[in-house]
């Protein structure tokens, strides 16, 4: 069959599940879990892929919430497409990773509808702990992405775009530990982790003054103290780092060590920090494959925004970039809300739960299927993809081993936290 007649196949299988994949979004959504503690989310998606008829691993790749679904030919191009399905403390899928998960699982099952007929093979990933923890980075490490070809999934937003702009992260959490008494009537014999933790602070605050305009350095006090009266014994903060690129990153984590460390010393308390196991790395986008995907999203009626209409400086961070370190990936943007709304945001949960999330919903499982179909089909698209990629990968390669030591941990800090 010509690839016009798959992609219209698999379009017509996904409109016929329609109803089906909103249900699966709806209740993901109605549901938040944070990450790693996804659990919900993972049972009711790999139901969906056993339903199916399809062969489904839970607890991948060493992660609990984590699942594996690979079906079509030995030996053709393999495809991942990725579900992502953790939501954010507080204001729950404010990031729409219940449409991501529903894009995945919809195009997904589309090309496996294809049986016989499907020109390559299909790694159907779930991959939990983006927005904390780096699950992607976890599981590449244990060989998810491991003899892939191509790696893509779609991540809503307020516009439809052809990729998303992507720095580098690292998580941080810095825990002071000092020496309790009553504030009023002896504080000299106390040792005040709060002011640890505040010294630090205004010194972060102070560096940003002397960073890259794409650099990024945030954070919160998670812990102050338990009561006015009582010199703080032990306080908390969680910081992200971030920076164009890992090289820039790993001196950067340094000055911010330097300032965690002036806090201990200028107040006598002691200092924990642990960085994460895993920072995000900036997103090497396939071009070839993006294009294809912007071609296929045409063809369902959607337009692009120009990248370089964005504004200066609006970049995110995804452990999508990770991934698109060692294969060639594609992490575009697809419109769920007016272009006012931004992620992030409870307005943008709202959205992501309604009607124009639902569009998005079998929209972007659309588009994904027939990319896939284009990647496996069109073999001046796969070496244009490596061509590109090739070209990069010197380049990637310096990039994370600025970053990792030979067992692929962070050079800074010790077990740490998780990732974004």
């Amino acid at each position: 069959m010509t690839a016009a007649a798959l992609k219209r196949e698999v379009c017509d299988t996904i409109d016929a599940m329609a109803s089906d994949l909103i249900d699966v979004s709806h209740a993901i959504h109605a549901k938040p879990e944070l990450s790693f503690h996804e659990v919900e989310a993972a049972k009711l998606l790999t139901s969906r892929v056993e339903a199916a008829g399809l062969n489904v691993t839970r607890g991948a790749f060493g992660l609990p919430t984590a699942y594996a679904s690979s079906f079509g030919p030995e030996g053709k191009p393999e495809v991942a497409i990725l579900s992502e399905y953790d939501a954010l403390p507080g204001i729950g899928h404010s990031c729409g990773h219940n449409i991501i998960a529903t894009t995945g699982l919809g195009a997904s099952l589309a090309l496996a509808k294809l049986g016989a007929r499907l020109p390559g093979r299909v790694r159907y990933l779930g991959t939990p702990a983006e927005e904390r923890g780096g699950g992607k980075e976890l599981m590449a490490q244990k060989g998810a992405f491991d003899r892939l070809d191509a790696a893509m999934m779609v991540h809503p937003a307020g516009i439809d775009l052809i990729t998303m702009p992507c720095i580098c992260v690292s998580e941080v959490v810095v825990t002071y530990k000092g020496k309790s008494a009553h504030a009023s009537a002896i504080p000299h014999a106390g040792l005040n982790a709060l002011d640890a933790l505040i010294t630090a602070y205004q010194s972060i605050a102070q560096l940003r003054q002397h960073i890259k305009s794409t650099e990024r350095i945030h954070g919160i006090i998670t812990k102050g103290g338990n009561a006015p009266n009582i010199v703080p014994d032990e306080t908390e903060g969680f910081f992200y780092v971030r920076a164009a690129y890992a090289e820039e990153l790993a001196p950067l984590k340094k000055r911010v060590q330097a300032c965690f460390e002036a806090g201990a010393l200028a107040t006598g308390c002691t200092v924990d920090i642990k960085w994460a196991m895993a920072d995000y790395l900036d997103l090497k986008t396939s071009m070839p494959i993006a294009r294809s995907y912007e071609a296929n999203m045409n063809a369902v009626g959607r337009k692009f925004f120009p990248l370089e209409k964005l504004p200066g400086g609006s970049a995110g961070s995804t452990d999508m970039g990770n991934v698109s370190h060692r294969v060639p990936s594609i992490h575009p943007m697809i419109s769920c809300a007016p272009p006012n709304v931004v992620i992030h945001n409870p307005e943008f949960a709202r959205w992501a739960g309604g009607e124009l999330g639902d569009k998005a919903c079998i929209d972007g499982a659309k588009a994904l299927a027939m990319t896939a179909i284009d990647y496996m089909l069109d073999a001046d698209l796969r070496q244009s993809a490596r061509d590109e990629f090739a070209a990069s990968a010197d380049a990637s390669a310096r990039s994370v081993a600025s970053a990792y030591d030979a067992h692929g941990n962070a050079l800074i800090g010790g077990c740490g936290c998780g990732g974004h």
